[in-house]
């Protein structure tokens, strides 16, 4: 461990052990670290939100991390990935001297050249970025939003750090090794990584216009290309008023529940249609216009669904929904992969118990995104590895659960999602008939009618010679009359020995010269014979039956 990081160290150590993580905070490095342990030992067990301050105080990195950790539920309890999940950064603006020389770098003009407006006062800071509101040569108001400095360093310094800790905790702790740390480190790394790259952003912005053009009511901003960079992303300003900040004046003018369903539509294709869908939609990223759409804003957390994965998901959505807890747990067992430990009754009780607690709830009390993550938690503490997908899915559900609530309180949001996925289902069956797919089933079935000639001739050729062998894997037959050979020899040994004891009883009344021990001789010495046949079977079946 480098030197120079030694502060680091020493608070995540702290962290660690103040959250019950003592067997990594003791890793060779981080123990020397610890400032004062007795402190942490006698503090008292810390709530979740304490958590989410915590990272919040300790800077970027960490703030992004916990945004990752609320998508672990194999990771954290039900509790932190609630509080996790709402973790927002808020953070002192940078000086705009600073601001005006990263725009002027990026854009290769100067400030006052390539804007005619552009306020010296940000409208939003956070820990990665800032935004400031400005307006283009041609009147176009927009929202520059722009890269801290030193910001990539920074989170590099800290990633590396992580990584040092996760290969020492792999190397030294069974903590580390199960739950393999040194592959979610570089899953955080690329992720954030990706973040800060403003112009995948700004890819993002337009397929997501692209896809959700037929939702009239939601707003997605338009990139401006020409003053965009991988540092500056130049867009469309939206005004409007923040989904948690709404009056509640505002709330008896709107259409609320139109919004919410369109909402919920929309997520619902995303996710299950297109397969690329706004991950973080917290109230702080979607924001109601001035003419009651509904605005969707910072697209750098974004997820993708496979076209597997979305089926499944389709149908796992729909059996929580219908409250069918069999099918969901058959579903998650499909899309994970067991562990050594699981066990398939506990694990179908324990989903259908969860499924039918959540069964015909209304919004009130109901919220999908914990139910998905409540999902993933019990399949990971049952010994079923889920996908990371569908804890991120769980995530995005958490956070769009807030906004709807506060779009809608007495929407039925189970009643909705039904209806919005019958739709997704046939919108994915007229999706799948492509021309590609036409053309795969076309070349798959001529290749099936070019060589069905020459296999049925096969057939029945070695029908005709008689060499047609059928082959059932199912018992071992060898063995079993094997098995068979064994009783029919212990019963005939059985009959054997009774009828030498019935014989030697019936002459054992008849008098002879020839005597054994004061008794008939041919008699005791079938006593005896049966007795050692009986001494041998029994010894016999206690040295080779099972």
């Amino acid at each position: 461990m480098k030197t120079e990081h030694l502060k680091r160290y020493r608070e995540i150590a702290a962290l660690l052990w103040k959250y019950g993580r003592s067997d990594l905070a003791r890793l060779p490095g981080l123990g020397d670290a610890l400032p004062d342990s007795s402190q942490h030992e006698a503090a008292a067990a810390p709530e979740a939100e304490e958590l989410a301050a915590d990272l919040e105080r300790m800077g970027p990195t960490f703030i992004k991390l916990g945004q990752l950790l609320s998508t672990r539920a194999d990771l954290m309890p039900p509790a932190h990935l609630t509080a996790l999940a709402r973790l927002q950064d808020r953070v002192e603006p940078f000086p705009f001297e600073e601001v005006e020389h990263i725009v002027t770098e990026e854009l290769g003009v100067r400030l006052s050249k390539a804007f005619g407006e552009f306020d010296v006062t940000p409208m939003a800071s956070a820990s990665l970025a800032q935004v400031h509101r400005a307006t283009l040569r041609d009147g176009r108001e927009v929202a520059v939003k722009v890269q801290r400095p030193g910001i990539r360093e920074q989170l590099v310094q800290d990633l590396d750090i992580f990584a040092d800790i996760a290969a020492l905790a792999e190397k030294h702790t069974e903590t580390g090794r199960k739950h393999q740390l040194c592959a979610l480190v570089e899953e955080f790394r690329r992720s954030l990584l990706r973040e800060l790259d403003y112009q995948r952003e700004a890819s993002h912005l337009q397929a997501l216009r692209r896809n959700l053009v037929e939702f009239d009511r939601l707003l997605i901003p338009a990139p401006i290309d020409a003053y965009s960079t991988g540092r500056v992303l130049t867009m469309e300003r939206v005004h409007g008023t923040k989904i948690d900040k709404l009056s509640p004046v505002v709330r008896t003018d709107l259409d609320g529940d139109v919004l919410a369903e369109q909402l919920v539509g929309a997520y619902l294709k995303q996710i299950l249609v297109d397969g690329f869908f706004h991950a973080d939609p917290h109230p702080g990223n979607v924001l109601l216009t001035y003419d009651h759409r509904v605005a969707l804003l910072d697209l750098g957390m974004i997820g993708h669904m496979a076209a597997a994965m979305q089926d499944q998901l389709l149908r796992l959505l729909a059996a929580v929904t219908e409250g069918h807890g069999d099918e969901a747990a058959d579903l998650l067992i499909r899309m994970g992969s067991k562990r050594a430990e699981f066990d398939p009754q506990l694990f179908r009780r324990r989903i259908s118990d969860l499924v039918a607690e959540h069964r015909d709830v209304a919004l009130a009390q109901l919220q999908l995104g914990r139910v998905v993550l409540e999902l993933v938690s019990v399949a990971n503490t049952s010994g079923v590895l889920v996908p990371p997908e569908l804890a991120l899915l769980g995530k995005t559900f958490l956070n769009l659960d807030l906004v709807v609530r506060s779009l809608a309180p007495e929407l039925d949001v189970n009643e909705s999602i039904r209806r919005h996925l019958q739709t997704m289902a046939r919108k994915r069956m007229l999706n799948s008939a492509t021309p590609g797919a036409f053309l795969r089933t076309l070349s798959e079935s001529r290749e099936l009618i070019e060589l069905l000639p020459t296999r049925l001739n096969r057939i029945l050729d070695t029908l005709a010679d008689n060499q047609l062998k059928l082959h059932v894997d199912a018992i071992d037959e060898t063995e079993l009359i094997k098995g068979f050979q064994k009783i029919a020899n212990r019963i005939s040994g059985g009959l054997l020995v009774a009828a030498l004891i019935v014989g030697a009883a019936m002459m054992m009344q008849i008098p002879t010269r020839f005597t054994l021990l004061g008794y008939p001789g041919l008699a005791m010495i079938f006593f005896l014979l049966a007795a050692a046949g009986g001494c041998y079977m029994l010894w016999s079946i206690l040295r080779s039956d099972r």
